[in-house]
């Protein structure tokens, strides 16, 4: 009888001893409790009346089905939030709706100091600054803020982030200037800044960011010139600085660039002369429409001339259309409207296949499409 009571008591003790290490274990794997209370801080100053998907932000351990939270699997510490409004996440299938997010981002943010990635996407509704202490953050990767409705200006020391890789604060109501330190990320590849209010000019030094391969930069009140330098990114592929104030010429070096595929300037007060190393370089999109660009269109368009958008419209071209554009690899669409162009249409390709509304309100440009010469 003694022995079975003490084998019962032993089994009973291994259990005791067993689920103890377990749940010791499970606190260890835990986040630190001062992540999960920046959490929480974060999300208190945050509604979401929709959707739901704090809902799922209890318990001690951040780092298990937390949405959108992601931690560290070694250190244990959060490392990525992703909060996107527009997702096919099964939570915004099954509301049937995208999300909608008031309130402001807390600088308790900051106190995850390992955090990697901050995406707070598309919710249209959240206000306020931009933590200036996100500039603090030493492994900050990601820095995904588009789709809200921010003010104040972007934190004047963002260039400290060495690990940035992407900022993107598109479509908020952000002010100021680009900060000065901006330059300094030398791992900026995304730069996303399109519609906002930020004003001021474009660092002249802005061709330190020499890993950019994206620079969009369009529906701003920036103003002054086109930096010069912006031609040593060797990596860009996409510049668009459309729909700002920018004045005076198109530098020349911007047709010398490698990989440049993409350039917008279209609706700004740019003049001067459309550089010929445009026309014989690698770029398939070229909008020059909405400027004051005055004189020819340059005669050096050749094999490398392949365009799937040029537009030229809106401004004071003279003169006719080069006999050279027939010799181009591809234009897809052409645009030369609203300028003071004369002279015939050239015959056959790109031309037979553009309407009349590419070639109108010019000063006597005759043939087909329009009347005959």
């Amino acid at each position: 009888m003694a022995t079975t009571t003490t084998t019962t008591f032993l089994y009973a003790l291994s259990a005791v001893v067993v689920i103890t290490l377990v749940s010791l274990t499970s606190v260890s794997n835990a986040c630190p409790p001062s992540d999960r209370a920046a959490l929480l801080a974060f999300r208190a100053a945050l509604q979401e009346p929709y959707l739901g998907i704090f809902d799922s932000w209890k318990g001690y351990d951040c780092c298990h089905k937390w949405y959108g939270v992601s931690c560290d699997q070694e250190s244990h510490r959060v490392a990525d939030i992703n909060l996107r409004g527009e997702s096919e996440d099964p939570i915004f299938r099954k509301a049937k709706r995208t999300g909608y997010m008031t309130g402001s981002i807390s600088p308790a943010v900051c106190q995850l100091e390992r955090l990697s990635s901050f995406t707070i996407a598309d919710w249209k509704g959240i206000s306020g600054p931009i933590p200036p202490c996100i500039a603090s953050l030493p492994y900050l990767r990601i820095l995904d803020l588009i789709g809200n409705k921010l003010t104040g200006e972007l934190p004047a020391d963002i260039g400290r982030l060495s690990r940035l890789t992407v900022l993107n604060v598109a479509d908020n109501q952000l002010s100021g200037t680009i900060p000065r330190s901006l330059t300094n990320l030398s791992s900026l590849m995304h730069l996303d800044i399109r519609g906002n209010r930020i004003s001021g000019t474009i660092p002249r030094n802005f061709g330190k960011l020499r890993m950019l391969s994206r620079a969009l930069l369009s529906k701003n009140e920036l103003n002054g010139l086109i930096p010069e330098s912006i031609s040593y990114i060797y990596r860009l592929s996409d510049l668009d600085l459309s729909l700002n104030r920018l004045s005076g010429p198109v530098p020349a070096s911007l047709g010398k660039m490698a990989v440049l595929a993409t350039l917008n300037l279209d609706g700004n007060q740019i003049s001067g002369q459309i550089p010929p190393t445009l026309i014989s370089s690698g770029i398939s999109i070229l909008n020059l429409s909405r400027n004051f660009i005055e004189g020819y269109i340059p005669d050096s368009f050749g094999p490398r001339s392949y365009f799937t958008v040029m537009d030229l419209s809106y401004n004071k071209l003279k003169g006719r259309i080069p006999k050279s554009i027939s010799s181009a690899t591809y234009i897809g669409h052409l645009d030369v409207s609203h300028n003071h162009l004369c002279g015939p249409i050239p015959a056959g390709s790109p031309f037979d296949h553009l309407e009349a509304s590419s070639f109108e309100s010019n000063d006597c440009l005759c043939g087909k499409p329009l009347r005959p010469c």
